[in-house]
């Protein structure tokens, strides 16, 4: 498996436990009272972020990404849909390096 296809897997897992910790662990503490379900999902979430962003850091410098796209990668990590929104521009990256590699 690529390092890019790595990555897309942990942005897509990052953005899944944003929106799961947002929609689902959060309604359940303050409507249920469960303040449990926050911590777990949030450590999970924070866990999957601090991965993105290592990730980030080390494909950053291995395929020398401009300031701009690493910017938009890093800034989609912090919206609510941001990383599956941004997975199109990864995706066609990781197309370009599997045909750049193949030549």
């Amino acid at each position: 498996m690529s390092e890019l296809r790595r990555f897309r897997m942990t942005a897509l897992a990052e953005g899944s436990s944003f929106l799961i910790l947002l929609f689902i662990a959060m309604p359940m503490k303050y409507v249920m009272g469960m303040p449990k379900v926050v911590t777990v999902v949030g450590a999970i979430h924070g866990i999957l972020f601090l991965l993105y962003v290592a990730q980030l850091g080390k494909l950053r410098v291995a395929y020398q990404w401009d300031n701009t796209f690493s910017f938009y990668a890093f800034l989609a990590s912090l919206l609510p849909f941001g990383p599956f929104v941004f997975d199109k521009r990864l995706h066609a990256k990781e197309v370009a390096t599997t045909v750049n590699s193949n030549q």
